[in-house]
Protein backbone atom coordinates (compact mmCIF):
# COMPACT_ATOMS: atom_id res chain seq x y z
CA UNK A 1 0.00 0.00 0.00
CA UNK A 2 1.12 3.20 -0.83
CA UNK A 3 1.77 6.10 1.90
CA UNK A 4 -0.59 8.78 1.71
CA UNK A 5 1.64 11.95 -0.07
CA UNK A 6 2.51 14.95 2.14
CA UNK A 7 0.77 17.01 -0.84
CA UNK A 8 -1.37 17.11 -3.91
CA UNK A 9 0.40 17.42 -6.78
CA UNK A 10 0.12 20.79 -9.54
CA UNK A 11 -1.67 20.52 -12.19
CA UNK A 12 -0.07 22.38 -15.27
CA UNK A 13 -2.65 22.06 -18.71
CA UNK A 14 -1.16 23.50 -22.19
CA UNK A 15 -4.46 25.03 -24.18
CA UNK A 16 -4.49 25.20 -28.10
CA UNK A 17 -6.95 26.46 -30.40
CA UNK A 18 -6.38 23.14 -32.69
CA UNK A 19 -3.88 20.04 -33.10
CA UNK A 20 -0.32 21.11 -34.42
CA UNK A 21 -0.05 24.16 -32.40
CA UNK A 22 2.91 23.10 -30.64
CA UNK A 23 1.67 21.79 -27.30
CA UNK A 24 2.91 18.40 -26.82
CA UNK A 25 6.50 20.19 -28.24
CA UNK A 26 6.17 22.46 -25.73
CA UNK A 27 5.34 20.08 -22.33
CA UNK A 28 8.21 18.22 -23.35
CA UNK A 29 10.91 21.21 -23.88
CA UNK A 30 9.43 22.30 -20.15
CA UNK A 31 9.87 18.61 -18.99
CA UNK A 32 13.32 18.32 -20.11
CA UNK A 33 13.71 21.96 -18.48
CA UNK A 34 12.13 20.69 -15.17
CA UNK A 35 14.45 17.60 -15.20
CA UNK A 36 17.98 19.50 -16.14
CA UNK A 37 16.82 21.09 -12.29
CA UNK A 38 17.28 17.74 -11.20
CA UNK A 39 13.56 16.61 -10.63
CA UNK A 40 12.13 12.84 -11.59
CA UNK A 41 10.31 13.47 -14.89
CA UNK A 42 8.95 10.75 -16.99
CA UNK A 43 6.16 10.57 -19.77
CA UNK A 44 3.51 9.14 -18.69
CA UNK A 45 2.21 9.21 -21.94
CA UNK A 46 2.85 10.60 -25.51
CA UNK A 47 1.17 10.72 -28.73
CA UNK A 48 3.92 11.81 -31.17
CA UNK A 49 1.43 11.17 -34.29
CA UNK A 50 4.06 10.15 -36.68
CA UNK A 51 5.57 13.75 -36.25
CA UNK A 52 9.11 13.60 -36.30
CA UNK A 53 9.82 17.18 -34.02
CA UNK A 54 7.75 15.68 -31.39
CA UNK A 55 9.25 12.50 -30.87
CA UNK A 56 12.81 14.29 -31.10
CA UNK A 57 11.77 16.32 -28.22
CA UNK A 58 10.50 13.04 -26.17
CA UNK A 59 14.50 11.78 -26.86
CA UNK A 60 16.00 11.43 -23.22
CA UNK A 61 12.86 11.13 -20.97
CA UNK A 62 12.48 7.88 -19.13
CA UNK A 63 8.98 6.55 -20.21
CA UNK A 64 6.27 4.19 -18.69
CA UNK A 65 5.56 1.78 -21.19
CA UNK A 66 1.82 1.22 -22.54
CA UNK A 67 -0.64 -1.58 -20.80
CA UNK A 68 -2.19 -3.33 -23.87
CA UNK A 69 -6.07 -3.77 -23.60
CA UNK A 70 -8.20 -5.75 -25.21
CA UNK A 71 -11.58 -4.69 -26.40
CA UNK A 72 -14.00 -6.37 -28.93
CA UNK A 73 -11.17 -8.15 -30.68
CA UNK A 74 -8.89 -5.44 -31.24
CA UNK A 75 -5.69 -4.69 -28.85
CA UNK A 76 -5.37 -1.23 -27.68
CA UNK A 77 -2.58 0.48 -26.12
CA UNK A 78 -3.34 2.56 -23.10
CA UNK A 79 -1.66 4.41 -20.25
CA UNK A 80 -0.05 2.16 -17.71
CA UNK A 81 -1.88 4.26 -14.73
CA UNK A 82 -1.15 1.67 -12.09
CA UNK A 83 3.14 1.74 -13.37
CA UNK A 84 2.39 5.54 -12.83
CA UNK A 85 1.55 5.28 -9.26
CA UNK A 86 3.76 2.68 -8.34
CA UNK A 87 6.61 4.42 -9.85
CA UNK A 88 5.70 7.85 -8.29
CA UNK A 89 8.37 10.21 -10.39
CA UNK A 90 8.20 13.74 -8.66
CA UNK A 91 6.55 14.93 -12.80
CA UNK A 92 4.79 13.00 -15.03
CA UNK A 93 3.88 14.31 -18.41
CA UNK A 94 0.62 13.07 -19.90
CA UNK A 95 -0.51 14.08 -23.41
CA UNK A 96 -4.05 14.79 -24.66
CA UNK A 97 -6.44 15.23 -21.63
CA UNK A 98 -9.55 14.67 -23.29
CA UNK A 99 -8.54 10.84 -24.51
CA UNK A 100 -11.56 8.32 -24.12
CA UNK A 101 -9.44 5.02 -22.32
CA UNK A 102 -10.25 1.69 -23.49
CA UNK A 103 -13.32 0.02 -21.34
CA UNK A 104 -12.66 -1.95 -18.04
CA UNK A 105 -9.70 0.16 -16.67
CA UNK A 106 -9.40 2.32 -13.81
CA UNK A 107 -11.92 5.64 -15.16
CA UNK A 108 -13.49 6.39 -18.31
CA UNK A 109 -11.51 9.68 -19.19
CA UNK A 110 -8.01 10.39 -19.04
CA UNK A 111 -8.50 13.37 -17.00
CA UNK A 112 -10.05 11.31 -14.28
CA UNK A 113 -6.49 9.31 -14.46
CA UNK A 114 -4.76 12.58 -14.14
CA UNK A 115 -6.70 13.34 -11.19
CA UNK A 116 -5.60 10.15 -9.24
CA UNK A 117 -1.30 11.04 -10.03
CA UNK A 118 -2.19 14.30 -8.78
CA UNK A 119 -3.95 13.30 -5.65
CA UNK A 120 -0.94 10.52 -4.91
CA UNK A 121 1.08 13.83 -4.50
CA UNK A 122 2.60 13.53 -8.40
CA UNK A 123 2.91 16.95 -10.80
CA UNK A 124 1.62 16.85 -14.16
CA UNK A 125 2.22 18.82 -17.49
CA UNK A 126 -0.84 17.72 -19.79
CA UNK A 127 -2.04 19.17 -23.03
CA UNK A 128 -5.74 20.06 -24.47
CA UNK A 129 -7.02 21.58 -27.44
CA UNK A 130 -10.09 24.57 -26.97
CA UNK A 131 -12.26 22.68 -28.84
CA UNK A 132 -12.60 19.94 -26.27
CA UNK A 133 -13.97 22.07 -23.36
CA UNK A 134 -17.69 21.18 -22.16
CA UNK A 135 -18.82 24.15 -21.87
CA UNK A 136 -17.63 24.98 -25.28
CA UNK A 137 -18.91 22.04 -27.14
CA UNK A 138 -22.19 23.76 -28.89
CA UNK A 139 -20.35 26.97 -29.92
CA UNK A 140 -17.37 24.76 -31.65
CA UNK A 141 -19.87 22.97 -33.31
CA UNK A 142 -21.47 26.40 -34.58
CA UNK A 143 -18.00 27.54 -35.27
CA UNK A 144 -16.78 25.08 -37.58
CA UNK A 145 -19.16 22.02 -37.86
CA UNK A 146 -17.70 19.54 -36.67
CA UNK A 147 -19.00 18.24 -33.83
CA UNK A 148 -16.62 16.93 -31.11
CA UNK A 149 -17.01 13.72 -28.90
CA UNK A 150 -14.38 13.65 -26.58
CA UNK A 151 -14.66 16.44 -23.93
CA UNK A 152 -13.06 17.53 -20.62
CA UNK A 153 -14.99 19.35 -17.37
CA UNK A 154 -13.76 23.29 -17.45
CA UNK A 155 -13.44 22.76 -13.92
CA UNK A 156 -10.24 20.64 -15.00
CA UNK A 157 -8.98 24.41 -16.33
CA UNK A 158 -9.93 26.22 -13.79
CA UNK A 159 -8.57 24.04 -10.78
CA UNK A 160 -5.26 23.45 -13.01
CA UNK A 161 -2.63 25.51 -10.82
CA UNK A 162 -1.55 26.70 -14.32
CA UNK A 163 -2.57 27.40 -18.00
CA UNK A 164 -0.38 28.26 -20.62
CA UNK A 165 -1.54 29.03 -24.06
CA UNK A 166 0.22 28.17 -27.05
CA UNK A 167 -0.43 30.70 -29.84
CA UNK A 168 0.17 30.56 -33.40
CA UNK A 169 -1.18 32.42 -35.98
CA UNK A 170 -4.18 30.29 -38.76
CA UNK A 171 -1.74 31.35 -41.35
CA UNK A 172 0.86 29.35 -39.92
CA UNK A 173 -0.48 26.63 -38.53
CA UNK A 174 -1.70 26.11 -42.48
CA UNK A 175 1.85 26.38 -43.73
CA UNK A 176 2.62 23.52 -40.97
CA UNK A 177 -0.15 21.35 -42.42
CA UNK A 178 0.49 21.86 -46.16
CA UNK A 179 4.38 20.78 -45.14
CA UNK A 180 3.08 17.72 -43.60
CA UNK A 181 4.20 18.87 -40.11
CA UNK A 182 0.69 17.86 -38.42
CA UNK A 183 -0.98 15.14 -40.63
CA UNK A 184 0.55 12.85 -43.03
CA UNK A 185 -0.21 13.48 -46.51
CA UNK A 186 -2.86 11.75 -47.76
CA UNK A 187 -4.80 13.41 -44.82
CA UNK A 188 -3.96 17.06 -45.68
CA UNK A 189 -6.35 18.05 -48.54
CA UNK A 190 -9.60 16.46 -46.47
CA UNK A 191 -7.98 18.86 -43.62
CA UNK A 192 -8.07 21.63 -45.55
CA UNK A 193 -11.42 21.70 -46.85
CA UNK A 194 -12.81 20.80 -43.10
CA UNK A 195 -11.74 21.48 -39.89
CA UNK A 196 -8.87 23.65 -40.95
CA UNK A 197 -10.52 26.08 -42.71
CA UNK A 198 -9.06 29.72 -41.92
CA UNK A 199 -12.01 30.86 -40.51
CA UNK A 200 -12.75 27.83 -38.23
CA UNK A 201 -8.92 28.60 -36.82
CA UNK A 202 -9.43 32.12 -36.74
CA UNK A 203 -12.44 31.64 -34.45
CA UNK A 204 -11.13 29.24 -32.39
CA UNK A 205 -8.05 30.69 -31.67
CA UNK A 206 -10.31 33.55 -30.19
CA UNK A 207 -11.99 31.54 -28.27
CA UNK A 208 -8.77 29.94 -27.17
CA UNK A 209 -7.30 33.56 -26.13
CA UNK A 210 -10.78 34.78 -24.57
CA UNK A 211 -10.42 31.34 -22.78
CA UNK A 212 -7.45 32.26 -20.66
CA UNK A 213 -8.15 35.94 -20.51
CA UNK A 214 -11.11 34.69 -18.55
CA UNK A 215 -8.72 32.30 -16.28
CA UNK A 216 -6.44 34.95 -15.62
CA UNK A 217 -9.67 37.29 -14.44
CA UNK A 218 -10.87 34.48 -12.20
CA UNK A 219 -7.54 33.81 -10.54
CA UNK A 220 -6.71 37.82 -9.76
CA UNK A 221 -10.62 37.56 -8.46
CA UNK A 222 -9.51 35.01 -6.18
CA UNK A 223 -6.40 36.36 -5.44
CA UNK A 224 -8.13 39.61 -4.43
CA UNK A 225 -10.57 37.74 -1.89
CA UNK A 226 -8.35 35.70 0.04
CA UNK A 227 -5.55 39.08 0.20
CA UNK A 228 -5.49 39.74 3.90
CA UNK A 229 -6.71 43.92 4.43
CA UNK A 230 -4.78 46.52 4.76
CA UNK A 231 -3.32 47.13 8.41
CA UNK A 232 -6.30 48.90 9.78
CA UNK A 233 -8.77 48.06 8.52
CA UNK A 234 -12.18 45.95 9.92
CA UNK A 235 -14.91 43.73 8.78
CA UNK A 236 -17.20 45.00 10.76
CA UNK A 237 -20.57 43.07 10.95
CA UNK A 238 -21.98 45.95 9.48
CA UNK A 239 -20.67 46.28 6.64
CA UNK A 240 -22.12 46.16 3.28
CA UNK A 241 -21.57 43.09 1.84
CA UNK A 242 -21.14 42.52 -1.92
CA UNK A 243 -24.35 41.17 -3.57
CA UNK A 244 -23.72 37.89 -5.56
CA UNK A 245 -25.19 37.22 -8.60
CA UNK A 246 -27.29 33.69 -8.94
CA UNK A 247 -28.12 32.27 -12.63
CA UNK A 248 -31.35 30.24 -13.75
CA UNK A 249 -31.39 28.37 -16.98
CA UNK A 250 -35.26 27.33 -17.57
CA UNK A 251 -34.96 24.09 -19.97
CA UNK A 252 -37.60 22.44 -21.52
CA UNK A 253 -37.53 18.52 -22.94
CA UNK A 254 -36.00 18.89 -25.99
CA UNK A 255 -32.91 18.83 -27.70
CA UNK A 256 -31.26 22.31 -27.72
CA UNK A 257 -31.91 22.55 -23.40
CA UNK A 258 -28.08 21.26 -23.83
CA UNK A 259 -26.80 24.45 -25.76
CA UNK A 260 -28.93 26.19 -23.39
CA UNK A 261 -27.47 25.34 -20.64
CA UNK A 262 -23.65 25.11 -22.10
CA UNK A 263 -24.82 29.22 -22.47
CA UNK A 264 -25.58 29.63 -19.22
CA UNK A 265 -22.70 28.35 -17.65
CA UNK A 266 -20.45 30.57 -19.64
CA UNK A 267 -22.44 33.13 -18.31
CA UNK A 268 -22.54 32.26 -14.97
CA UNK A 269 -18.19 32.02 -15.11
CA UNK A 270 -18.01 35.53 -16.27
CA UNK A 271 -20.16 36.80 -13.88
CA UNK A 272 -18.54 34.87 -10.91
CA UNK A 273 -21.82 33.57 -9.92
CA UNK A 274 -23.61 29.94 -9.22
CA UNK A 275 -26.03 28.08 -11.84
CA UNK A 276 -29.01 26.45 -11.39
CA UNK A 277 -30.63 24.50 -14.13
CA UNK A 278 -34.54 24.10 -13.55
CA UNK A 279 -37.29 21.94 -15.56
CA UNK A 280 -41.01 22.56 -14.74
CA UNK A 281 -42.88 18.91 -15.31
CA UNK A 282 -46.19 19.14 -15.64
CA UNK A 283 -47.43 17.60 -12.01
CA UNK A 284 -49.58 14.71 -11.90
CA UNK A 285 -47.99 13.34 -15.16
CA UNK A 286 -44.42 11.33 -15.21
CA UNK A 287 -42.10 11.57 -17.86
CA UNK A 288 -42.10 9.94 -20.97
CA UNK A 289 -39.38 7.69 -21.99
CA UNK A 290 -37.54 10.38 -24.40
CA UNK A 291 -38.03 13.38 -21.20
CA UNK A 292 -36.03 10.58 -19.19
CA UNK A 293 -33.63 10.29 -21.63
CA UNK A 294 -32.70 13.88 -22.44
CA UNK A 295 -33.68 14.70 -18.10
CA UNK A 296 -30.37 11.89 -17.83
CA UNK A 297 -28.40 13.92 -20.19
CA UNK A 298 -29.18 17.21 -18.45
CA UNK A 299 -28.09 15.84 -15.43
CA UNK A 300 -24.91 14.57 -16.49
CA UNK A 301 -24.23 17.80 -18.38
CA UNK A 302 -24.57 19.82 -15.12
CA UNK A 303 -22.56 17.13 -13.53
CA UNK A 304 -20.12 17.97 -15.32
CA UNK A 305 -19.94 21.84 -15.56
CA UNK A 306 -20.65 22.30 -11.85
CA UNK A 307 -24.14 23.17 -12.50
CA UNK A 308 -27.23 22.55 -9.64
CA UNK A 309 -30.23 20.45 -11.67
CA UNK A 310 -33.54 21.28 -9.90
CA UNK A 311 -36.69 19.56 -10.96
CA UNK A 312 -39.97 21.36 -9.94
CA UNK A 313 -43.63 20.37 -10.49
CA UNK A 314 -46.13 22.25 -11.52
CA UNK A 315 -49.20 23.33 -14.33
CA UNK A 316 -48.20 26.87 -14.56
CA UNK A 317 -44.43 26.93 -15.66
CA UNK A 318 -44.16 30.33 -14.91
CA UNK A 319 -45.40 30.38 -11.79
CA UNK A 320 -43.33 27.29 -10.75
CA UNK A 321 -40.05 28.85 -11.97
CA UNK A 322 -40.70 32.30 -10.23
CA UNK A 323 -40.95 30.51 -6.94
CA UNK A 324 -38.05 28.63 -7.60
CA UNK A 325 -35.99 31.83 -8.67
CA UNK A 326 -37.59 33.18 -5.25
CA UNK A 327 -36.64 30.59 -3.16
CA UNK A 328 -32.72 30.26 -4.93
CA UNK A 329 -32.34 34.35 -4.79
CA UNK A 330 -31.70 34.26 -8.73
CA UNK A 331 -30.86 37.24 -10.64
CA UNK A 332 -30.77 36.50 -13.81
CA UNK A 333 -33.04 33.80 -15.29
CA UNK A 334 -32.07 32.79 -19.08
CA UNK A 335 -34.55 30.40 -21.08
CA UNK A 336 -34.47 29.45 -24.71
CA UNK A 337 -36.78 30.93 -27.62
CA UNK A 338 -40.44 29.79 -27.40
CA UNK A 339 -42.11 27.52 -30.44
CA UNK A 340 -44.40 29.02 -32.17
CA UNK A 341 -47.77 29.16 -30.34
CA UNK A 342 -50.83 27.63 -32.06
CA UNK A 343 -54.61 27.91 -31.73
CA UNK A 344 -55.35 29.66 -28.57
CA UNK A 345 -51.90 29.65 -27.20
CA UNK A 346 -51.76 32.79 -29.45
CA UNK A 347 -53.21 34.79 -26.79
CA UNK A 348 -51.33 33.80 -24.08
CA UNK A 349 -48.79 35.86 -22.66
CA UNK A 350 -45.34 35.04 -23.33
CA UNK A 351 -43.56 33.43 -20.78
CA UNK A 352 -40.40 35.97 -20.88
CA UNK A 353 -42.93 38.49 -19.91
CA UNK A 354 -44.54 36.40 -17.49
CA UNK A 355 -41.38 35.71 -15.54
CA UNK A 356 -40.36 39.59 -16.13
CA UNK A 357 -43.49 40.44 -13.89
CA UNK A 358 -43.39 37.84 -11.61
CA UNK A 359 -39.91 38.28 -10.69
CA UNK A 360 -39.41 41.96 -10.43
CA UNK A 361 -35.58 42.68 -10.47
CA UNK A 362 -34.85 40.07 -11.78
CA UNK A 363 -33.34 40.03 -15.18
CA UNK A 364 -35.07 37.78 -17.57
CA UNK A 365 -32.95 36.52 -21.17
CA UNK A 366 -33.70 35.00 -23.94
CA UNK A 367 -31.20 33.15 -25.51
CA UNK A 368 -31.28 32.66 -29.51
CA UNK A 369 -29.94 29.63 -31.46
CA UNK A 370 -26.83 30.74 -33.17
CA UNK A 371 -27.40 28.76 -35.78
CA UNK A 372 -30.54 29.94 -37.52
CA UNK A 373 -28.81 33.49 -37.14
CA UNK A 374 -28.91 34.79 -40.86
CA UNK A 375 -27.80 37.85 -42.77
CA UNK A 376 -29.27 41.12 -41.26
CA UNK A 377 -30.40 43.27 -45.10
CA UNK A 378 -27.77 46.06 -45.24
Amino acid sequence: MLDAPERRGHLKVFLGMAAGVGKTVRMLQEGHAAAAQGRDVVIGLLETHGRQQTAASAAGLPVIPRRTVEYRGTVLQEMDLPAILARRPELCLIDELAHTNAPGLEHRKRWEDVGDVIAAGIDVFSTVNVQHLESLNDRVTELSGVVVRETVPDAILTDADELVIIDLTPEALLDRLRAGDVYPAERIEAALNNFFKIENLAALREVALRQVAQDVETRRAVSAAAAPRRSGEQAGDTAPQAVGERLMALVEPVPSSQRLVRRAWRSAQRLGADLDVVWVQPAGRPPTADEETRLHALRTLCSVLGAHFLLESGDDVAAAAAAAACRLGTTYVLLGASRPPRGLARLREPLALQLTRRLPGVDVRIVADRALRRELPS
